[in-house]
């Protein structure tokens, strides 16, 4: 079976990691795991930090691809299947093997961690319990990007460790899945060892503590339409007394918003993906690709906005530019996620009026308004959660939790949507005596893709809403919202190949690859791509 060989040398990558202080120093290196492993809390720790290495290993191939491409906010413009909507079971992009890397790193912590405190007395039993909260999350994490990607998939909690394993594993039902994905992260929670800071902003910010615990189960009880739940997890952030607890960046200004993504780490950041320009891999420093992915003229380009999420850009630029008498000088700086904030469409703020491209700004951009960052700079961070979207998310769950029938729910909902719009310098959104579900779920998805364009959420935005049910019958989510929004957005599929391939519900998710379903006779295939 693939997977489980990809399993295996994972686990010789792990155990082929020196101890260090600093997972950013991190580089595997692929020897053979030896029987004198676990001796210390060093050996966890470097474990560990092979489950984060891979994770960013992930973000530039799969993570964004899976998260952007299907929606078509963001666009390929080399051709992908995923935007296309024609992914076949032979296609690169749907293999699963890096979240089960993550997943096989996590199952070695939470295996071997006792042999280690065993052969170690300075490794304590808190010390412990703190490294299983971060394998618990890692596990989650990757579980849940699988369970969204292939709903239903093999669930592994224990670790693939030699090659004396069962090549033959049935998928687990999506429902599995997610039951342990909140087993474990309760866990996490339970054992009270889960960190609200770590010694450095960029391990606080880049290692899963208590904020990137109760972020992650938000999510999930979204997903999974637990909306009281996911509301407790959100408050457990936005509530939050401690020091420590992140808090939504609210000044309206160009530098403060666009400090969350330059340099990073900012107090908003949940967690993100760490790289940096200062810290060495091997030989060499620790960049990426994603400014020149992003750019509008690099050689390497790939990525720009859809026609119509440039018009939506647009739109609010021309809203700000109205109100200081259509002075881009002056409006500029106010167009926080507009103009130079979220997307870049050229050297001038006045650029915008007629642009047929546009571009994301958020990982070409310097510190400065309208310089780009430069090649020794190409270390912008991938954030996978902030507290902007732990706001949206409950403001949806408000909405949700009683079909919008509840008044003082929508208001609540509302008045996050219009916290984040009030920081970009748009007016509030009012709403009347009986606005309907649609309206306020429209005004909340539209923050969403606005707020985290190029962030890897717009898919699973608009898939999650595509599968919840009006129990009046009134709207129809899987129509209303996610063929409605994909036709909307993604320009790279015809409308009448949009709504043929979403109105199979099998279609929502991603093939197995055909080498896994030949070596593993109990793999079913996923009906769609039979």
């Amino acid at each position: 079976m693939k997977i489980i060989k990809y399993l295996i040398i994972s686990v010789a990558v792990v155990m082929g990691l020196s101890s260090c202080n600093d997972f950013l120093e991190v580089y595997p290196e692929n020897v053979e795991p030896t029987d004198k492993y676990w001796s210390s809390k060093e050996d966890v720790e470097a474990t560990l930090f092979a489950g984060y290495y891979y994770l960013r290993d992930a973000v530039q191939s799969y993570l964004i691809p899976w998260g952007e491409l299907r929606a078509g906010c963001i666009y390929s413009r080399s051709s992908s299947p995923l935007q296309q909507l024609q992914v076949k079971p032979t296609s690169s992009i749907s293999t699963w093997t890096p979240m089960y890397m993550i997943v096989n790193t996590a199952n070695l912590v939470l295996a071997n961690a006792e042999k280690a405190r065993a052969n170690d007395a300075t490794y304590t039993q808190e010390a412990m319990n703190s490294h299983y909260c971060e394998a618990y999350w890692l596990r989650a994490l990757a579980y849940f990007y699988i369970v969204r990607n292939w709903r239903d998939a093999p669930l592994f909690t224990e670790p693939f460790e030699t090659d004396d394993v069962n090549y033959n594993v049935a998928k687990s039902s999506e429902a599995e899945i997610i039951a342990q994905i909140k087993s474990d992260l309760l866990t996490a929670i339970q054992l009270g060892a889960a960190k609200t800071s770590f010694n450095t902003t960029w391990e606080t910010k880049g290692r899963a503590t208590i904020w990137s615990i109760y972020a992650l189960m938000a999510d999930v009880c979204m997903w999974n339409q637990d909306f009281d739940e996911a509301i407790s997890y959100c408050n457990a952030i936005l509530n939050a007394t401690s020091a420590d607890a992140p808090r939504f960046m609210k000044t309206p200004t160009h530098a403060s918003w666009f400090s969350i993504f330059n340099p990073g780490n900012s107090n908003e950041s949940i967690y993100e993906v760490q790289w940096s320009h200062e810290k060495k891999q091997g030989t060499a420093y620790q960049t990426n690709d994603l400014p020149k992915l992003f750019d509008n003229v690099h050689a390497e380009r790939l990525y720009q906005l859809s026609r119509q999420m440039l018009q939506d850009f647009n739109s609010e630029y021309r809203t700000i530019l109205q109100q200081y008498n259509n002075d881009p000088d002056l409006a500029g700086p106010m167009a926080v996620r507009s103009m130079f904030g979220g997307y870049f469409v050229g050297s001038s703020a006045a650029t915008y009026q007629g642009a047929t491209s546009g571009y994301v700004w958020k990982y070409c951009g310097s510190t400065s308004l309208t310089d780009k960052r430069t090649e020794t700079y190409y270390d912008p961070n991938f954030i996978i959660y902030r507290v902007a979207d732990i706001m949206l998310l409950k403001a949806e769950a408000l909405v949700m939790r009683q079909a919008g029938n509840n008044q003082a729910d929508n208001e609540e909902a509302i008045a996050l949507v219009n916290e984040i719009r009030n920081r970009t310098n748009l007016e509030d959104i009012e709403i009347y005596d009986e606005p309907s579900l649609k309206s306020l779920l429209d005004y909340i998805l539209y923050e969403r893709l606005m707020e985290f364009v190029g962030e890897g959420k717009a898919w699973y935005d608009l898939l999650r809403v595509g599968r919840y049910t009006d129990p009046s019958g009134v709207v129809n989510f899987k129509k209303d919202f996610l063929i409605e929004y994909v036709t909307k957005y993604n320009g790279e599929a015809s409308e009448a190949w949009i709504n043929s391939v979403l109105n199979d519900e099998n279609a929502w998710y991603l093939p197995i690859t055909d080498s896994e379903v030949k070596v593993n006779q109990l793999l079913v295939q996923n009906p769609y791509y039979l």
